[in-house]
């Protein structure tokens, strides 16, 4: 299975924040939107950066109670590692687990194509070990 196998079931909308917006509207839009990464874009948005829940908690112990109105590009990750639409999953796993990431933008062609999580890693691959189960028995059992 590739990465582009999930982003047909997923979906391909990535949302995103400016490097200049606060933290507060950051985390406002991981709220609503019921995600746990954004791409932080620049004014001529270009991926600059990528911010998770686990950058605003370290920034919350490192900023306290000036967290809120801290500015995105002081508390997002600058180093963005990213997946192409035809890699395979496991090799996209072990990138994560590797390098202790949770979410990859995917791009092609130096344009956007979608993000993954390890949640829909992870979902892949339980919907792709149940197929297999399923063929197995069916094939053990004469169907």
């Amino acid at each position: 299975m590739k990465v582009k196998d999930i982003l047909q079931t997923k979906g391909l909308k990535v949302w995103s924040v400016k490097d200049t917006e606060i933290i507060q509207n950051a985390v406002k839009i991981l709220v609503e939107q019921k995600i746990g990464a954004l791409l932080v874009i620049d004014d001529k948005n270009e991926i600059v950066g990528i911010i998770t829940e686990r950058d605003i908690m370290g920034a919350l112990h490192k900023y306290g109670e000036k967290l809120p109105k801290t500015v995105v590009s002081k508390v997002m990750t600058e180093k963005v590692i990213i997946g192409t639409p035809e890699d395979e999953l496991e090799y996209i796993m072990n990138v994560m687990t590797y390098n202790r990431v949770r979410h990859i933008p995917v791009m092609e062609d130096k344009h956007l194509y979608g993000m993954i999580s390890i949640g829909d890693v992870v979902k892949a691959q339980l919907h792709d070990s149940q197929a297999q189960i399923k063929y197995l028995k069916d094939y053990m059992q004469g169907s």
